[in-house]
């Protein structure tokens, strides 16, 4: 099944392509973030551009690394089922609980598709959220803009532990293995630039984190 065909989908945890905000410079940044990957340098990939933004460029490819974490997972939907992944763990040591503040207050035990599914509503709604992700030109970001991007990335997270950690052999069988190497390698190298995962929420795939930001 390729990545990028149709395949067996639960259309609750694969999403339509998000868009860059269109009103900010989301359409030309998107542009340099196609060339400058077309390089094959991630490195020089995920810097701010020279007189760009800081949250301009943190919001599109915001919008960059949820449309490619949404595609990877929605690979594996038939396979991260609440009877194969009753919890959503990383390995025997971590497991990640639920809550967005707002409806669910207090962290909740939830299945791994279950999780997924809670954590794309949750970014979808910070993305549409035009007090936070503005789409017209010259409107602000939020002061807290950093805060929530530092949240999306960090749940993101989690989601490629989950898929390293209990789904890597499905994913080879696919013959998918190199294309979500090289997606963790690009979302790796970017949070580092930007610091925006706290080392030890790394701690489930440090190794390989490691690996790539020494490389």
């Amino acid at each position: 099944m390729s990545l990028f065909g149709l395949g067996s989908r639960n259309s609750k945890t694969f999403r339509p392509k998000k868009s860059a905000p269109s009103g900010s410079k989301g359409a030309q940044l998107q542009k340099h973030i196609d060339a400058t990957l077309g390089s094959g340098n991630l490195r020089e990939a995920v810097k701010l551009p020279p007189g760009e933004d800081i949250n301009e460029w943190l919001a599109v490819n915001t919008v960059d690394f949820f449309n490619q974490v949404n595609i990877l997972y929605g690979t594996l939907t038939e396979f991260c089922t609440p009877s194969n992944c009753p919890t959503m763990t990383a390995g025997p040591k971590y497991e990640y609980r639920w809550a967005d503040g707002v409806t669910i207050k207090k962290p909740i035990e939830v299945s791994a598709p279950k999780y997924v599914e809670y954590l794309m509503d949750w970014i979808e709604s910070q993305l549409d959220d035009e007090t936070i992700f503005p789409q017209k030109i010259g409107a602000p970001f939020p002061n807290n803009f950093g805060d929530v991007v530092k949240t999306i990335f960090k749940r993101l997270f989690r989601v490629y532990a989950h898929i390293y950690h209990s789904h890597f052999q499905k994913i080879v069988s696919l013959k998918e293995e190199a294309h979500l190497n090289t997606c963790f390698k690009h979302f790796v190298l970017f949070t580092w630039e930007f610091r925006l995962i706290d080392k030890a929420e790394l701690a489930p795939l440090q190794d390989l984190v490691e690996s790539i930001v020494q490389l």
